[in-house]
């Protein structure tokens, strides 16, 4: 980036390379609370404080990694670590924002393994922390359902969508329908757009109605047999299809993911994928750092790496590779009302994948109580903390009544 490009008033050091992954190896190390905390930490130092960008172009920054798949906090690092030192300031900063979520991620996943799951305490812990993530996702499902479905047709896609998943329709066909039918409703082209959406519910009703006699409960909650272990092209595959399907947050990769392992792969349980989901809300990362757990129980330790490589390499490429470009194309009408439908499609996907969560995680009395109040509070308490809270909250409540 030229100095010319560089506004007046913006301050962007030309910083040495191990004073770039000490910055951003620090973020990581404080990212607590989600991703709003950690985009607010970003913003107050560079932003409020040294200046490297002024609020508005960090804003317009902001605002297109909002609209790509990918954690946001995540691809601005990447993007503030290229306007220090170039692509490759911008590994750095990303590999070191990343780095201690994962390293902690990767030890847990190791522990998680060798115990088996299954030691009374994990077990007495484990069994607060489920209800207590499945409402965590139920609020997710509200909190990103909430802008994204803003009109009939965003809500028609969402249901369609959903109603695919039950069926087994690919996902990767009912989000690109989705997205050619909000386009050509926003053109006007409402008997298209009304055709393409019968024609997704058609698909799944049939879907449906074909597998009522077997029970779809195989397909959606992952009933299969499991393989021991998958290769890491297969791990790699489901990472970089989960990191490019990414729109509206970490949360929005749990269907992607939970179809790999849970249901297509069958290589861990809906419990073990809640499980990763409480070990992530733990840690000082962004919460898709669980695909690690997820890898490491689908492949050891070359299986953490290359999931983990695949969902963060479309966050990677997006910012060294083609920022400028994307930051021009995003703002054409057509693309964003495609990326509009595919986004209410991932709502309705994650929407069901939050029910078969839910019924895995609840078994009994107390579990629908956990579940209640961690409710109670994610809508009550609107703190950065508060998914923290809940899945510590859970946690003790499951040791101190089955240890």
């Amino acid at each position: 980036m030229t100095e010319s490009a560089v506004a007046p008033e913006e301050r962007v050091p030309h910083e040495s390379y191990p004073r770039l992954f000490w910055r951003f190896l620090r973020f990581g190390l404080l990212a607590w609370g989600g991703p709003v905390a950690q985009i607010a930490m970003i913003r107050r130092e560079l932003v409020d404080q040294d200046r490297w960008v002024t609020p508005g172009r960090f804003n317009r920054v902001y605002a297109l990694y909002q609209v790509l798949p990918g954690p946001e906090a995540h691809e601005l690092c990447v993007y503030f670590g290229m306007l220090a030192r170039g692509r490759l300031g911008g590994l750095i900063a990303g590999l070191a924002f990343m780095l201690p979520g994962f390293i902690l991620m990767f030890l847990l996943s190791a522990l998680y393994v060798a115990q088996g799951g299954s030691s009374a305490v994990m077990a007495a812990v484990f069994y607060g922390t489920q209800p207590a993530i499945a409402a965590a996702v139920l609020r997710a499902v509200h909190r990103i359902g909430q802008p994204v479905l803003k009109d009939p047709w965003l809500w028609m896609a969402a249901v369609a969508t959903g109603l695919g998943q039950v069926a087994g329709v690919p996902f990767f066909i009912s989000l690109f329908l989705s997205g050619v039918a909000y386009s050509a409703a926003r053109q006007n082209w409402t008997a298209l757009a009304l055709a393409i959406l019968a024609a997704l519910t058609a698909m799944a009703i049939i879907g449906i109605l074909d597998d009522a006699t077997s029970g779809i409960s195989a397909e959606v909650t992952g009933q299969g047999v499991a393989r021991e272990t998958q290769s890491p092209l297969e791990l790699l595959g489901s990472g970089l299809r989960a990191g490019l399907l990414t729109f509206g947050g970490a949360y929005t990769a749990i269907p992607f993911l939970q179809h790999d392992a849970v249901v297509r792969g069958a290589w861990m349980t809906n419990d073990q994928f809640l499980d990763g989901l409480a070990l992530s809300g733990i840690l000082p990362a962004p919460l898709i750092i669980f695909a690690t757990f997820v890898g490491y129980l689908g492949g050891g330790a070359v299986g953490a790496i290359a999931l983990t490589f695949g969902v963060f390499l479309p966050a990677f490429g997006f910012t060294l590779v083609a920022h400028d470009w994307l930051e021009r194309t995003v703002t054409r009408p057509g693309l964003h009302d495609f990326l509009g439908g595919v986004t209410a499609g991932v709502v309705g996907l994650i929407a069901v994948t939050a029910v078969v969560l839910v019924r895995a995680a609840i078994t009994d009395a107390t579990t629908v109580a956990i579940a209640l109040a961690s409710l109670a509070v994610l809508y009550l308490w609107h703190s950065k903390l508060s998914v923290l809270a809940v899945v510590l909250g859970g946690a003790t409540v499951g040791w101190m009544l089955n240890v």
